[in-house]
């Protein structure tokens, strides 16, 4: 963490092993360098993303490290929720990215995005943090931009006709999974959009890095959840297993996407160290 990790995500992780107040305090407060007049959030908070301008990517991030930082909750919250509704399109879901003016450091993907169509891989994974938050901040479970983006959640997962591309899969059914919590119909789509995750648990992610594949703990992290009952037992244990075995000898884990920036490789390894901690210490390991 020392060696690849922004100070932002030292700070989550020290969060994670200590349970700190104080730590949870400088998530909420770091979020700030991120954050633009406008309500939203760039500078490459979302480190494939590094121009300055706010995007539902950035609100993704935001939004997630708020959850990390509960119950303490940010001032700035609602300013966000407000600006996720001025970019909303009038379906009720989120453009995958804005315009961008200079594409330094920006992925393809988000650099080359319609911001005219919305996309329900950044509209389920904004509205996932978004209720992650909601657990705890009445500020974001009462705000009508998750009311809207549900909506439309809901009724995009509700026409997938055939197997999605992966990470479309994995956040519709983390959405689908958290929402069940205050939404019945989130439970029936489910069980609908479960019959397209293998057995395995395994999804390639077509057109992405060799051998990028989201596994089982990507999917679903968190033990006792509704999308646990998507996959057998033992695959949750063997990927367990699994994880513990890729720690490196530097102590991190590897990325196996690619980043497209040098700061990217480096940020990248830090996030997805303190990802894979939290996913061993909630399942016990």
């Amino acid at each position: 963490m020392a060696a690849h990790a922004r100070v932002l995500d030292q700070r989550r992780f020290e969060a994670v092993i200590t349970d700190s107040d104080a730590a949870r305090e400088a998530i909420v407060s770091g979020l700030d360098a991120y954050r633009n007049a406008d309500g939203g959030y760039g500078w490459g908070l979302e480190p494939d993303l590094r121009a300055p301008e706010s995007q539902p990517g950035g609100a993704q991030q935001a939004l997630a490290a708020l959850a990390d930082a509960g119950p303490l909750t940010s001032p700035h919250t609602a300013a966000l929720l407000d600006w996720l509704d001025s970019v909303t399109l009038p379906d009720g879901g989120l453009p995958f990215a804005l315009p961008i003016s200079d594409p330094t450091g920006c992925a393809p993907f988000w650099a080359q995005a319609d911001p005219s169509q919305s996309s329900l891989q950044i509209t389920t994974a904004v509205a996932t943090q978004a209720y992650r938050t909601a657990r705890f901040d009445e500020t974001v479970r009462d705000h009508p931009w998750l009311a809207t983006a549900t909506r439309y959640c809901f009724e995009a997962i509700g026409r997938i006709d055939e197997v999605p591309f992966a990470y479309v899969l994995c956040f519709a059914l983390q959405f689908l999974d958290i929402a069940s919590d205050t939404h019945p119909q989130a439970r029936e789509l489910l069980g609908q959009l479960g019959q397209y995750v293998p057995k395995d648990g395994r999804l390639a992610v077509a057109g992405g890095a060799e051998g990028e594949t989201l596994r089982p703990l990507a999917l679903a992290p968190e033990p006792g959840r509704p999308i646990r009952a998507l996959l057998d037992a033992q695959t949750v244990v063997d990927d367990l297993d699994r994880l513990e075995r890729e720690q490196q000898d530097d102590g991190g884990w590897a990325v196996d996407f690619t980043s497209y920036s040098p700061a990217a490789a480096l940020e990248w390894r830090g996030y997805v160290t303190v990802g894979a901690i939290s996913v061993l210490r909630m399942n016990g390991r």
